[in-house]
């Protein structure tokens, strides 16, 4: 049942990305509200695994590519659109590819990738309940937010709403993306710093990796 709640937030993006595209204000309003659901139902996955004890390594990865297809088509829309600048897409890009691809190692050895850090900063930065949370609430509404703000420039065309509003709207939401970005590259770093081979750190990784994904949470 998790692993579907993950599948169905594919079908469920297409669908977003489609009504931002549409030319009616209202639609694009929907589209800000499906937005709750679709990071939502990030949130919701993992506890209905957690309550059935549906925990697995292929819940975890099915998470995480669930939630890198979200991050990358909407920043991409939204950079599209003209709503945030082609900067924020490019280094959500870069970020994912080196992560998830260091990540994958710790895959391959049966490590679920939220359980594969060592040091207790890194463990906070990347899989404590406030980073987690709190990176997830700033992208809901930052990916909420502009989509509101695109409504609002549809309903601004039409002259039924200051452009004044639209303004606001685009900067409160631009700022709030920044700091998704900062979310993102400082829960990125420890991955990659860790992932730097030092002396003495060979044994250590080795006890690591047989740490079952079973261990943590989907």
């Amino acid at each position: 049942m998790a692993n579907l709640i993950t599948v169905l937030r594919f079908p469920l993006l297409i669908i977003v990305v489609l009504l931002l595209y549409a030319a009616n204000p209202l639609a694009r309003l929907v589209a800000a509200f499906l937005i709750v659901l679709l990071i939502g139902m990030d949130s919701i996955d993992g506890m209905v695994a957690r309550a059935r004890k549906e925990e697995s390594l292929m819940g975890s990865v099915l998470d995480i590519m669930a939630d890198r297809a979200v991050e990358l088509v909407l920043w991409v829309c939204y950079a599209h659109l003209g709503l945030i600048p082609v900067a924020i897409p490019i280094i959500y890009v870069l970020r994912s590819t080196v992560v998830d691809s260091l990540r994958s190692v710790h895959v391959s050895a049966g490590t679920a990738p939220f359980n594969a850090m060592r040091t207790r900063l890194g463990k906070f930065l990347v899989a404590s309940p406030e980073m987690r949370t709190g990176y997830a609430v700033n992208k809901l509404v930052s990916f909420a937010g502009l989509a509101l703000t695109h409504s609002l420039e549809a309903y601004a065309a039409q002259g039924m709403i200051a452009l004044d509003v639209v303004r606001s709207s685009s900067l409160i939401f631009n700022i709030t993306s920044w700091i998704a970005v900062a979310f993102c590259l400082v829960r990125g770093a420890p991955v990659i710093i860790e992932a730097i081979p030092l002396p003495g750190r060979h044994g250590e990784s080795d006890q690591h990796s047989s740490a079952r994904c079973d261990e943590v949470p989907d």
